[in-house]
């Protein structure tokens, strides 16, 4: 493929990724996420505002966003994974918000669908069962994040997959320092989620 179509197709899967289904969603109720809870835009913060209804249609459209740029270039692995990475990247760090995003869990899931669509679903399952256990969406998410390297290596794909996938993590790790702290001091959210 073309470097120029490659660069193209990953400045494209930025932008994609800046879209902010969390604030679009929760304004049409009124709410401005931003200043709700953790402050956090993404599905867990909407659910806890407004239900698990509100916060699994942000859910949906942020896994969409790391989904479908690497399931266009499913055929070229390498390219797949950049324009993921890429989705990614405008999640956490969107230009149209000052590079305050999300924490993209969603988005990675969505990267990991088209990908490693078992390990996706174990990844899932674990991180409801972690959030179900310790009502802290947090928790769930920093325990959940590695485990696609661990299933990865245990499966013997390609090495580089392994460590794009390192990488991918470490990106959204970082992201969750601050609810790392807020553990640490006792004072991080629970998920209480309204009907």
């Amino acid at each position: 493929m073309s470097p120029v179509v490659v660069v193209l197709a990953a400045i494209a899967s930025y932008f994609v990724g800046t879209i902010p289904s969390a604030i679009v969603v929760a304004r049409t109720k009124g709410v401005d996420i931003t200043t709700f809870g953790s402050g956090n835009p993404g599905a867990s913060n909407v659910a806890r505002a407004l239900g698990w209804k509100y916060g699994s249609i942000v859910f949906a459209i942020d896994a969409a966003k790391g989904a479908i740029p690497a399931a266009i270039f499913l055929g070229d692995r390498p390219i797949a994974y950049v324009c993921g990475a890429f989705a990614i990247l405008g999640h956490l760090f969107p230009i149209t918000r000052k590079f305050k995003g999300g924490k993209g869990v969603a988005t990675g899931a969505g990267l990991l669908l088209p990908l490693h669509p078992l390990f996706m679903i174990i990844c899932a399952i674990t991180w409801i069962s972690l959030m179900k256990l310790t009502k802290k969406a947090s928790i769930a998410s920093i325990v959940v994040v590695p485990l696609p390297i661990i299933m990865i290596a245990l499966s013997k794909k390609p090495t580089w997959e392994v460590f794009a996938f390192v990488g991918i993590a470490l990106l959204i790790e970082v992201r969750h320092v601050s609810n790392i702290k807020r553990l640490l001091s006792g004072s991080e959210n629970t998920l209480d989620v309204k009907k």
